[in-house]
């Protein structure tokens, strides 16, 4: 087994969320996969195993501290990247298609960029009352700096909070332990004319009850575009910025297109490449 090392979605070297990328782990079950992945201490590890359905390229196991998830961004797409890195063909070459928990997720390529298909939302809708005010006291987040607050569950169980605006994103002082199981998103808009769009902030429990805020956060960012386009606080395409509160420097292309698909996008690369695991 050999293991790689990838940063995703950093504005430049370095500065996104690192992931380590496990090949051929056939010896590993679930539990060693887990351990592992706590051991790590980053927010996902993934293992590479052979698809099963003919129209995958490839099929992977998306691991973070507290479990197994069916689907996460920025390990598609950093997980992506070390396939090919290390030899992977795909039937169309400019289209991968990744089988995970949720199914087959397409990635486009460009020469500078990959990008995942987003998933469809398992829930979507507003928040009750109840659900708003736990979430907004969860995150510590001030009643008059939310403007709505929404289901984003695309896999991990998002809910999302939309505030005034990017500073007020970036003022949220969350606590340090939570509920297992909290999944919580900040979105809110930058001033025109700014290099992004959006500032967003992700915070997630680890196994032991830990609040964890991630660095840069694919899938929570995916389920947003969904919610910013289909509200029309969005057209077209965006970058949003995320995990300057956790000292990186994240930017994520979020775009739809004709079909009213969204993609969303950021640079890879390696860090480190085919360490050997005992």
């Amino acid at each position: 087994m050999k293991l790689d090392l990838v940063d995703v979605f950093g504005a430049d070297g370095n500065t996104g969320n690192p992931l380590a990328v496990v090949h051929d782990p056939q010896a590993m079950d679930p539990d060693a996969m887990l351990a592992l992945t706590r051991w790590l201490g980053f927010s996902e590890t993934t293992f590479l195993i052979p698809a099963t359905d003919p129209a995958a390229d490839y099929q992977v196991r998306i691991f973070y501290p507290a479990g197994e998830l069916p689907f996460a961004g920025h390990p598609t797409l950093g997980t992506c990247h070390a396939w090919l890195e290390a030899g992977g063909v795909p039937r169309d070459p400019t289209r991968i298609v990744q089988q995970c928990g949720v199914g087959l997720v397409p990635v486009a390529r460009t020469s500078d960029m990959l990008s995942f298909r987003a998933p469809p939302l398992v829930r979507s809708g507003p928040l009750s009352e109840a659900e708003r005010a736990e979430v907004a006291r969860l995150a510590n987040v001030p009643a008059e700096a939310i403007v709505d607050a929404v289901h984003a569950n695309n896999g991990p169980g998002w809910q999302l909070l939309r505030l005034r605006s990017a500073a007020d994103v970036l003022a949220v002082d969350p606590p340090a332990r939570a509920p297992l199981g909290t999944d919580i998103g900040l979105v809110g808009p930058h001033p025109a004319g700014s290099a992004s769009a959006f500032e967003v902030r992700a915070f997630f429990t680890d196994g032991n009850g830990r609040l964890v805020e991630d660095p840069v956060t694919g899938s929570l960012n995916a389920a947003t575009a969904q919610y910013l386009f289909g509200a029309g606080l969005a057209t077209g395409s965006y970058t949003a910025a995320q995990g300057r509160m956790t000292g990186c420097d994240g930017r994520v292309e979020a775009r739809i297109d004709a079909d009213g698909q969204v993609w969303i996008g950021g640079r890879t690369a390696t860090v480190a490449r085919g360490a050997e695991l005992a």
